[in-house]
């Protein structure tokens, strides 16, 4: 076997891709979150609250596969609106390390104009390496 899907216990099955793939060699990519819960339902309309679900959902899914946050070595975010994003740079940074504590991998900012699910406001995808 060269990767196992890592599929949170309890989450409503992802409809096309994987939440988690897991290689052989300890690499962990994780699908984009999205401000969702297990049920696939917007725990909030707010970009804070949204943030906040996406980053607790990469937490379960590292976890899930037997790793930690201090894992997490990449992250690319995909936000809709770069002003808000700008706007909030101080609620952005409290609910990060609620869930990140202070824990910084690399990461990427893109600016996009929407994403698959319209009520979405950011998407984060990540890489963990679990030893």
């Amino acid at each position: 076997m060269t990767h196992r899907t890592i599929f949170p216990e309890g989450w409503l099955p992802a409809k096309g891709y994987a939440n988690g793939m897991l290689s052989r060699d300890g690499t962990l990519h994780i699908g984009g979150q999205i401000g969702w819960d297990e049920n696939r339902q917007f725990v909030s309309d707010d970009f804070i609250g949204q943030m906040r679900q996406a980053l607790k959902n990469i937490a379960v899914i590292v976890e899930t596969a037997g790793g930690s946050i201090s894992d997490v070595t990449r992250m690319t975010w995909y936000v809709t609106d770069k002003a808000e994003y700008l706007a909030r740079q101080a609620e952005v940074g409290a609910a990060y390390r609620e869930v990140f504590g202070k824990h910084f991998p690399a990461m990427s900012m893109v600016v996009v104009a929407g994403l698959v699910e319209d009520a979405a406001l950011v998407e984060i995808e990540a890489t963990a390496h679990l030893a």
